[in-house]
């Protein structure tokens, strides 16, 4: 049994990679694979079992061939990071898969913990965070949970065809994420309300594509007073609870640290 970890150095690709106990073949960019590209995906399927699949796209554009040289390889089993709340994106790659004739298994988690990354350099920096909608909870599930559902769904038969919604096991909002950070480094920190226009802009400027940006910043507005669940999932699946956002915080540490 060999499996292919797509995104094998990304957050949780990477966890998938450490935490399988079986042969691994790894997929990523720095290794000299492109997802995109269906001779590079084809080369590496050689002889797989089983793939773990990350397609870091906000649209379905190319995925369809690349679905399809999985079904038409050795590999009979495919696991695919979706996300929760059913965009677009994620369930057009969902339909194609169930259309493929592989084992499937779906997991949809919500906010991905290691999100709170992209404040590292201001909180280096300056100690502020300055973000939009800091009453938002969010219930941010931290990688090692995600790729702990994933390696179980790759190895055993008894998660075929589940759909799997993923989360932390608490909402904590952005607020208090950042309090929470700052008493893990040691320092006091600050979390400045930002404008939802400034941060479209901001979003736009890195490369989100606008329709994105709009439902995402609508999505997190209506969440202050509807928000994410929390599952009992990770629980359910790995027989412990999920990590908390302190713990993710802790695992993390360092990155937070001038």
């Amino acid at each position: 049994m060999t499996i292919l970890v797509t995104g094998a150095t990304g957050k949780v690709g990477g966890q998938v990679v450490s935490q399988l106990s079986v042969p691994v073949r790894r997929f990523a960019r720095s290794t000299g694979g492109d997802i995109t590209n269906v001779d590079s995906v084809r080369a590496a399927l050689d002889g797989v079992s089983s793939v773990f699949l990350v397609w870091p796209f906000f649209h379905t554009d190319g995925v369809e061939p690349i679905i399809d040289a999985i079904a038409s390889s050795s590999a009979r089993r495919i696991v695919y990071l979706s996300s929760a709340g059913d965009p677009d994106w994620a369930l057009g790659v969902e339909e194609l898969i169930e259309k493929s004739g592989l084992e499937w298994t779906f997991l949809r988690p919500t906010g991905f913990a290691g999100n709170a990354l992209q404040w590292a350099p201001e909180i280096r920096a300056s100690g502020v965070v300055r973000a939009p909608f800091g009453a938002m909870p969010r219930s941010s599930i931290h990688e090692y949970d995600m790729a702990a559902v994933g390696v179980r769904a790759l190895l055993s038969d008894s998660h075929v065809g589940a759909k799997y919604l993923l989360s932390g096991p608490s909402l904590v909002t952005q607020v208090e994420q950042v309090r929470i950070i700052g008493e893990v480094i040691g320092r006091e920190l600050r979390f400045e309300e930002q404008p939802a226009e400034e941060a479209k802009a901001e979003m736009l400027a890195a490369g989100w594509p606008e329709p994105v940006a709009n439902g995402a910043l609508a999505s997190w507005a209506a969440s202050i007073a509807h928000p994410e669940p929390v599952t009992s999932t990770v629980e359910d699946v790995t027989g412990r609870p999920a990590k908390t956002f302190r713990e993710w915080a802790e695992d993390h540490a360092d990155d937070f640290k001038p």
